[in-house]
């Protein structure tokens, strides 16, 4: 029952990046085969849920430098049970940046990742299905704080952004970001 609403939100999910729509059939599956996919003590792996962070003026997104992975990322998090992930990506995001005013641009799905975390102490590897939603700062005055989970936080621009050493999954987001922004969107 309450993976019904996390289903509906990826069925309905369209993209026309074929391995988009691979990653969103490996997901479908893992939340239908997994009654317990919202949770962290799942081995094989669980749902996370993350934030494309925008400024009020939805021309710089927030990423952290992450201290256990070393590299710039979205913010995000577990679901930790939570079976609404856009609730645990503005929780995750307002955890990690301080940042109270946030409020989704869209309630749909933004990007799907799924993405092996190396096993480490005595968590052994699994997989993150990651769920990715808009989000942005209401607030223009906002300012962040770096959490005990970065080593810096930061406002980029796309030009920013463009001569970065990023994953291929935050140059998928970059993309969809620079496609839709324009077209779309009025903040």
């Amino acid at each position: 029952m309450r993976r019904n609403s996390l289903l509906q939100l990826l069925h309905h999910y369209q993209s026309v990046d074929p391995q988009q729509q691979a990653t969103k059939h490996r997901m479908l599956e893992f939340v239908d085969t997994h009654v317990e996919c919202f949770q962290r003590e799942l081995e094989r792996g669980h749902m996370t849920a993350s934030s494309w962070l925008t400024n009020a003026a939805g021309d710089q997104v927030l990423l952290t430098h992450h201290k256990k992975l070393n590299k710039w990322l979205q913010l995000g998090g577990h679901a930790d049970g939570d079976p609404d992930l856009l609730n645990v990506a503005i929780r995750e995001a307002q955890e990690e940046s301080g940042i109270q005013a946030i409020e989704p641009v869209s309630t749909e799905i933004f990007d799907l990742d799924i993405h092996p975390i190396p096993a480490r102490l005595n968590e052994p590897a699994h997989d993150h299905f990651d769920v990715r939603f808009w989000l942005r700062v209401t607030d223009p005055n906002a300012e962040y704080i770096v959490g005990e989970e970065s080593h810096d936080l930061r406002w980029f621009s796309v030009t920013m952004l463009q001569t970065m050493d990023l994953d291929a999954s935050i140059r998928r987001m970059i993309h969809k970001w620079q496609t839709i922004t324009p077209l779309t969107l009025k903040f």
